[in-house]
Order: structure tokens, then C-alpha cells, then sequence
């Protein structure tokens, strides 16, 4: 079993790989067409700008690829930046469009009161209207703790792709999304102690099979 780190030089993926690598199963940093198609699970990490990492997908002609990857319906992890870009579009710096795997946008945190942006903290993950059993939040409870760090959140069109919500500066937003075998996580599991750790631990045993 073999996962693939997509590699498109969008921050630092050295602690995901680390935490992939305490469980067992092959762990490959790669752009490759052929290493990505094969891989049992894909996981899209990043930090940064919206456009910026949607011009870096374009740019390694990563964009078809991952296309293609999806359509196979094997298990599919975007990490922060990464889970933002699964959906249409972002109004960051302007209108980039995303990948458009799940319909909605990303915009700017509304807070409503003296909290700062970005958001960087742990905070509490809610359940929506999805059970966890059998996602990547399998067997974690509610009101876990996560790290955060971010401006700019996901609005998924459909509730039925929220798959935990997460409250700050007195708005609820969306934290993980979900359709089908495709995850993201606003958080960053690898960042977030041993709660993140099971995280990871699900996507495997996604990819594996086992749940």
C-alpha cells in the first residue's frame, strides 16, 4: 500500500511525511503522473495563497493528473491550503478557481468580534449533520482540540459535504469536508498532537481498507 504527498512546492510537507511514516504503509513525495495514479490514497497538503497554489498545480501539470486520480474514487486527503482548494473557487487576492471537486468557496473569516486574523490556535472540532464512524474522524470525540492557521475558510454549497464545524471571532465555519473518499481538513492534523495522529491513522486504514 502506498500513499503519494503531492509535492508542488507549497510549504514545508517534512511533518506529514514524518507522521505518515508511523504508521505502515509507503510514503512517496512526488509530482510523477504515474507514481500519483498508482498510489493507493493522495494526500494534497499546503499553506499560503489560494492562487498561488492553484498556479503551482498548473504548473507542474498536476491539475489533470489529480483529475484523473479522483475519478478512480481511491481515498483523496487535502491538508489546509489543500482542502481549500477542492472547491470551485476562492476570493482571496481576487477569483481563482479551484479544483472544483466539491461545490462552494473560500472566503475571508467574517469574524464579528475583536479576534484577530489569521486564525492561529487550537481550537474545538463540532459535528454537523455527518457521523464520523468510518471517516477520517472515526473514534474522535466531539469538541477535540485541533491547531489551526488560517484567514480564510471553506462554504461548502451542500451540508452534506461538512463534516465538522469549528467556531471563531463568534462565527461558526466549516473545519473538514467530505464527499465520497475525498477528505480536507482546515486543521492540521500533523500539527495537532495525538488527536491529529488518529486522524491519520483513519485516512490509512481508509486506504487500506479497513474501514
Amino acid at each position: 500500500m502506498k500513499v503519494a504527498i503531492v509535492d508542488y512546492d507549497i510549504g514545508n510537507v517534512r511533518s506529514i511525511i514524518n507522521v505518515f511514516k508511523k504508521f505502515d504503509i509507503e510514503i512517496i513525495l512526488t509530482k510523477d503522473k504515474k507514481d500519483i495514479l498508482e498510489a493507493n490514497g493522495v494526500v494534497l497538503p499546503g499553506v499560503g495563497a489560494f492562487a498561488h497554489g492553484m498556479e503551482n498545480l498548473k504548473k507542474y501539470g498536476l491539475i489533470d493528473i489529480l483529475n484523473e486520480y479522483v475519478k478512480t474514487n481511491k481515498p483523496f486527503l487535502g491538508i489546509c491550503l489543500g482542502m481549500q482548494m477542492l472547491l470551485e473557487e476562492s476570493e482571496e487576492f481576487g477569483i481563482t478557481k479551484g479544483l472544483g471537486y466539491i461545490k462552494g468557496k473560500i472566503i475571508k473569516l467574517p469574524i464579528k468580534n475583536d479576534e484577530k486574523l489569521p486564525h492561529v490556535s487550537w481550537n474545538e472540532i463540532k459535528q454537523k449533520n455527518i457521523a464520523w464512524k468510518n471517516t477520517i474522524l472515526d473514534s474522535i470525540e466531539e469538541n477535540s482540540n485541533m491547531y489551526f492557521v488560517h484567514s480564510f475558510v471553506a462554504v461548502p454549497e451542500s451540508e452534506s459535504n461538512i463534516l465538522s464545524t469549528t467556531e471563531y471571532g463568534g462565527i461558526e465555519f466549516c473545519s473538514a469536508v467530505i464527499k465520497g473518499n475525498i477528505y480536507g481538513t482546515q486543521f492540521h492534523p500533523e500539527k495537532s498532537a495525538t488527536i491529529g495522529l488518529k486522524v491519520i491513522e483513519n485516512f490509512v486504514k481508509i486506504v487500506k481498507g479497513e474501514i
